[in-house]
């Protein structure tokens, strides 16, 4: 075969275009592809901090903020629910918290930041049921000793107003609380550490 005749100048074009064609197809499906692995907006939103109004909250009440996907418990304590926790310091599991079950700026009994807000995710840790809030003192179905907690129904599990767990009910350990800060006195936000705000 003989290269007679043939225009070099224009197969050096054909082949440059053909290639920076193809160079920008590569490009046109690649940068869909790498931006499918970014989160979507919904996924973003849904591990995002959460701001809530907690100032018409009143005292002996709870409220329920979701953040991500989980209910968060905001209860505004009396100062009788504050007295009694330490009357249960025998009855519970993990008096001083000391399984970290909270960030490391939460300890003790209170549990939480300001002594009247109780802030922690309501789902029991034995199986994810979600215990209900019964502040009331010594129900007939709870008994004498009761002074106001959270009980789950699936199981038995109960826990106080801290809640820090029972000794003897299935769930092995305390009630997880979120990272939290308050960002005004009648403002908190979920998912924001205390320590970095």
């Amino acid at each position: 075969m003989s290269n007679d005749g043939v225009n070099k100048g224009r197969r050096r074009f054909l082949l440059g275009a053909t290639s920076a064609l193809g160079a920008v197809g590569v490009v046109g499906v690649a940068v869909p592809f790498v931006a499918s692995w970014n989160p979507s907006a919904k996924a973003r939103a849904a591990g995002a901090p959460v701001r809530a109004d907690i100032s018409k909250l009143q005292p002996g009440q709870q409220m329920t903020i979701e953040w991500r996907g989980k209910p968060v418990w905001v209860i505004y304590r009396t100062p009788e629910m504050i007295a009694n926790l330490d009357k249960l310091n025998d009855q519970v599991a993990d008096p001083q918290s000391a399984v970290p079950q909270q960030p490391g700026y939460i300890s003790g009994v209170l549990r939480s930041i300001k002594p009247e807000y109780a802030v922690m995710i309501g789902i029991c840790t034995h199986l994810g049921c979600s215990p209900t809030y019964r502040p009331e003192i010594a129900p007939a179905d709870l008994g004498d000793d009761w002074l106001g907690g959270f009980f789950c129904p699936c199981h038995g599990s109960r826990f106080d107003l801290s809640g820090r767990v029972y000794k003897g009910v299935p769930a092995p350990v305390n009630l997880e609380i979120p990272p939290y800060k308050y960002e005004a006195d009648g403002t908190i936000v979920i998912g924001v550490d205390q320590e970095n705000a």
